[in-house]
């Protein structure tokens, strides 16, 4: 009987052991999708200036935390950016997604659009409520509507995706009211940015999805 015993649990031991082996390895973690060649999503014609912008939630080229994705709170990350040269009335920024696919081609993702912020505000903080943006600012649109607060990543299954803020230093102050569209929002600001700058982060979906 003992010898029974013994050459079960050896062979228990073998198929365990096989099994173990014939497990999958873990998948790697996906990559980014290639940065699109031009690192501005917006042009909007040379500028001479640059804006510095930082956001305290994550390094520019690095990863999003999730707290600030709508898979877990959507909750803004805070942003701040050097001042804009002589001249800057108002600041306008906008958030977008260069790599979302629709119908399987190509299409950028509005996620956020604020414009009118005064020359004197150079910096938004984290946690930020939608009632709470600065006094005479205005949320734009993104592609959920008009008037639409922070939008956050909610980055589908595979590569990473590029999400990239980007803060523009403006001569003037734009319209305010009726109908938007991103093609007149970016109509009203041709020809009036004096400085811009970005800062990118990177989306991915939450392990398991």
């Amino acid at each position: 009987m003992k010898h029974g015993h013994l050459l079960t649990a050896a062979a228990l031991g073998l198929l365990c052991a096989a099994s173990a082996q014939a497990q999958p390895a873990p998948a790697p973690a996906a990559a980014p999708i290639p940065a699109p060649d031009e690192r501005a999503i917006v042009e909007l014609g040379p500028t001479a200036a640059k804006l510095q912008v930082t956001t305290p939630a994550w390094a520019d080229g690095a990863d999003i935390p999730f707290e600030n994705t709508q898979y877990q709170g959507n909750v803004f990350p805070g942003l701040s950016w050097s001042a804009g040269p002589a001249g800057t009335r108002s600041y306008a920024i906008i958030m977008q997604d260069p790599d979302g696919r629709r119908n399987d081609r190509p299409y950028i993702v509005l996620h956020w659009t604020m414009y009118n912020i005064p020359a004197t505000v150079t910096s938004l903080p984290a946690g930020m409520a939608p009632d709470a943006k600065p006094a005479g600012s205005d949320y734009g649109l993104n592609v959920r509507g008009q008037a639409q607060p922070y939008m956050g990543p909610r980055t589908p299954p595979g590569p990473k995706h590029h999400y990239y803020m980007q803060v523009f230093a403006l001569d003037t102050v734009l319209p305010a009211g009726g109908e938007q569209t991103y093609a007149s929002l970016i109509d009203s600001m041709k020809g009036h940015v004096l400085a811009s700058g970005e800062v990118l982060g990177l989306g991915r979906a939450p392990d398991g999805q």
